[in-house]
């Protein structure tokens, strides 16, 4: 695609998806930022890290997140699978396990390299628990399974080594009944310095604004109604400043997390984030820690999910 014509297909979108102007700042947390503190700690504070090479700790991690999940779910289960015979894990845990139609919430737990991995992507994960918590007493009209991920990161990241295209592909292969799937993708780390964010479009600014302050709902061109509804119920919410981008795949960010996989099986899928490195400079480094992250901001964006979820027909 020529660039031209990204830019103007971007705008087009920008137009369509303009920021909420409302928030709530008394809005009185359901997420628990005592709880979401102790499961980062659990995550991160590893004695090596939970990257591909060090197994021992990516399957102690599942372990951890498998006995999480049990305590609110109706069913957990490990998704086992081979990469250069070694084994790697999902973690799967149901809620709804009677409703026909399903909504995937997936996260994933690995880290690129020798690094903690705070925001990315325990960030991601201590949401998908807290809000097992959340939603586990709500009469829904889906069947939630929330799913962490193995092999995310590099060097399995765009192949089919990756925890969600295996899971993707085993939904694909049994012909389940999916609504759409949300990922989240970092969600920790936030800014109100000016400059503190930074966009793949110069002309995003003058949308978004400079400051890395908000949460955003990021959606391929195409995504269909299940994309336009989470964001308009994450947008309804206003817990925190929400905006939302809907692009064309490649513009450079808008795949860069689990969600890609189900696009390649035709399932609408949604990433929330915090825009990663355009925003967070700890991406991929060891001063990725928790004690660079918002909790009050981290449980508004949770909040918002558990909202919305509950909200979609």
């Amino acid at each position: 695609m020529k660039k031209a014509s990204l830019i103007v297909m971007l705008v087009l979108g920008l137009l369509q998806c303009a920021p909420a102007q409302h928030t709530a700042a008394e809005h009185r947390l359901l997420a628990d930022t005592t709880r979401i503190e102790n499961m980062l700690r659990t995550i991160t504070k590893t004695e090596k890290s939970r990257n591909y090479r060090n197994t021992d700790v990516l399957n102690a991690v599942a372990d951890y997140l498998y006995g999480a999940l049990t305590e609110y779910c109706d069913t957990v289960c490990f998704q086992s699978y081979q990469v250069n015979g070694v084994e790697y894990k999902n973690v799967i845990g149901s809620i709804g396990i009677d409703k026909a139609e399903r909504i995937v919430i997936g996260a994933h737990y690995d880290v690129a390299g020798d690094q903690e991995g705070a925001d990315d992507n325990a960030s991601g994960i201590a949401g998908l628990l807290e809000l097992s918590r959340l939603l586990s007493n709500e009469k829904l009209q889906h069947r939630i399974d929330f799913v962490a991920y193995s092999l995310e990161e590099p060097p399995y990241f765009r192949t089919e080594s990756m925890g969600s295209y295996v899971h993707a592909k085993m939904l694909y292969d049994n012909q389940i009944n999916i609504k759409g799937m949300i990922c989240l993708e970092m969600i920790g780390y936030y800014s109100d310095a000016p400059g503190s964010q930074d966009y793949p479009l110069g002309l995003m600014r003058l949308f978004y604004g400079n400051k890395g302050d908000y949460i955003t709902v990021i959606q391929k061109s195409g995504n269909g109604s299940f994309g336009r509804q989470t964001t308009r119920l994450m947008k309804q919410q206003g817990f925190i400043k929400t905006k939302s981008l809907r692009a064309p795949a490649s513009l450079v960010g808008v795949d860069f997390s689990d969600h890609l996989n189900y696009w390649k099986y035709g399932y609408p899928a949604v990433m929330i984030s915090n825009t990663a490195f355009y925003r967070n400079k700890n991406y991929h480094e060891i001063t990725d820690k928790m004690e660079t992250l918002d909790l009050r901001r981290m449980a508004l964006v949770i909040d918002e999910v558990y909202e919305t979820v509950k909200g979609i027909r």
